[in-house]
């Protein structure tokens, strides 16, 4: 190779490293800069919800007048009277969050030490078939107080069991936490079934009907005149129970080990397949809970519908609290509420009850979405401008 070739070679090299550094000088800082925050003040963060709420009921008024020409003011009124515009429609809407927050508390031992409990509905119905076998094979037999202890015994034991077949196969084989939890759905749907089969009230109809209508055994009674008193105080006292094991208990902690890393939990000296199996039986039985609580202080009847849909839901609750018991309460009434209020709309507008989930995604949307604002900063970025060679 000759002195000019290597010449030549240089001078190509040089005039690339000029382009890259002239196009590296054309690039421009970010306008916004984002940010992790170190922490954030309670009132702070609550204050940022309230902002995405109010942003939330603005657009849902634009959608509301684009879509249907209806005054939304008069829509949200509508809604509120649909879900607590007497004072049934009050208890009901406190009954349905009852049951709902109850199965959002069940799923939080679980999604906390990260086991992908999908098979709440799946609980919640071997609760409720438990519940409804103790009312139709024993409610001759023994005197309402002991029936309803044993109820609350037999469905939190189904529940249980349903939580605990899945943590053991998690524990030992390493299964898929997820698939198993939801396929146990449909299996419970099918024992539900099954024994419908053998308790259809009348013969024929393929459903129970109202089990005990008459003697109403194995109902829970009204609590100070009120129908759904004791489904507030056994879901309330459930819920203060779980804020203060998870917080306060070791148990508790060990979760949050776990949850946090398995071989740090490990090294702690935490049994991992100990806290899984323990975890997921305290998770099923309450999901089981919630199943005594709808047959029992609610509908009355088994179902394969019993659950609703509600083991679902209850994981955006659970997730949107962000794990604590008390936010719950909260989520799971707007939640509710709204549901209620879509009858409502339907009722009296003539409209779909998927405007109001319409109105509720788009208010779920904004308040996801503003979790983004509570864990991040966002700010104007100083150093917006050319970056000079």
């Amino acid at each position: 190779m000759n002195r000019e070739t290597i010449h030549s070679g240089q001078g190509t090299g040089i005039h690339r490293f000029s382009k890259e550094r002239a196009a590296c000088g054309s690039r421009k800082e970010p306008v916004l800069r984002i940010s992790k925050r170190d922490g954030i003040s309670l009132k702070k963060a609550w204050g940022i919800r309230l902002l995405a709420v109010l942003l939330g009921l603005v657009i849902c008024a634009v959608v509301i007048f684009l879509l249907t020409h209806l005054n939304p003011v008069e829509v949200y009124r509508s809604i509120i009277d649909g879900a607590v515009g007497t004072g049934r429609r009050s208890w009901t809407t406190v009954r349905d969050t009852m049951v709902l927050l109850c199965i959002a508390i069940g799923l939080t031992p679980a999604f906390k030490m990260r086991f992908w409990n999908i098979g709440a509905e799946g609980q919640v119905l071997m609760g409720g078939a438990a519940a409804a076998a103790v009312m139709l094979y024993l409610g001759r037999g023994l005197p309402p107080v002991v029936l309803l202890v044993v109820m609350v015994i037999a469905s939190m034991a189904a529940g249980l069991l349903w939580g605990l077949i899945p943590a053991v196969f998690k524990a030992y084989l390493n299964t898929n936490e997820t698939l198993f939890t939801l396929m146990l759905n449909y299996v419970a749907m099918q024992i539900v079934t099954f024994c419908i089969v053998f308790w259809e009230n009348p013969k024929g109809s393929n459903t129970v009907g109202i089990i005990n209508a008459q003697t109403r055994a194995g109902w829970l009674p009204p609590l100070f005149g009120m129908d759904y008193g004791w489904n507030v105080v056994i879901v309330l006292a459930f819920t203060v129970g779980m804020y203060i094991y998870l917080k306060y208990s070791k148990q508790g902690y060990e979760i949050s080990v776990v949850g946090e890393s398995e071989n740090t939990a490990r090294y702690a000296g935490v049994s991992v397949k100990k806290v899984i199996m323990r975890t997921m039986a305290i998770s099923g039985a309450i999901c089981g809970l919630a199943g005594f609580v709808i047959v029992s202080g609610a509908s009355h009847t088994i179902s394969t519908s019993t659950a609703g849909g509600r083991g679902f839901t209850a994981i955006i609750v659970a997730w949107m609290a962000k794990f604590n018991a008390f936010a719950m309460i909260l989520i799971s009434f707007f939640l509710v509420f709204m549901e209620k209020g879509a009858v409502q709309i339907a009722s009296q507008y003539n409209l779909n009850e998927n405007a109001s989930e319409i109105i509720t995604g788009i208010l779920l949307f904004c308040l996801i979405g503003c979790e983004f604002f509570i864990n991040y900063k966002v700010e104007l970025n100083r150093k917006h401008r050319e970056v000079t060679a």
